[in-house]
């Protein structure tokens, strides 16, 4: 019995060993080496400005047109009450 789950055992790991490790291939080479960093694109302020800016004039109007939405519809009026400064 102990010699059939030995066998048994060194069995799978002689599968175990044989078989092939999945690598990613957008990271490696077919061989495992590791392929070099990407080139990196600096867009700098200009790109910072290019992103933000339109996201917030879509944000606003968005904000806007739900706003408008709300009070025509009287689900949320705000009241002359709130804007009290004294």
């Amino acid at each position: 019995m102990a010699s059939l789950v030995r066998n048994s055992l060194r069995q799978s790991l002689l599968l175990f060993n044989h078989r092939k490790v999945p690598a990613r291939s957008l990271t490696t080479t077919q061989t495992g080496a590791v392929l070099p960093e990407p080139k990196k694109v600096p867009f700098g302020l200009v790109g910072v400005v290019l992103a933000v800016v339109p996201g917030l004039l879509v944000g606003a109007a968005i904000s806007k047109y739900i706003a408008n939405f709300l009070e025509e519809n009287d689900l949320f009026v705000p009241s002359d009450d709130d804007d009290d400064d004294d």
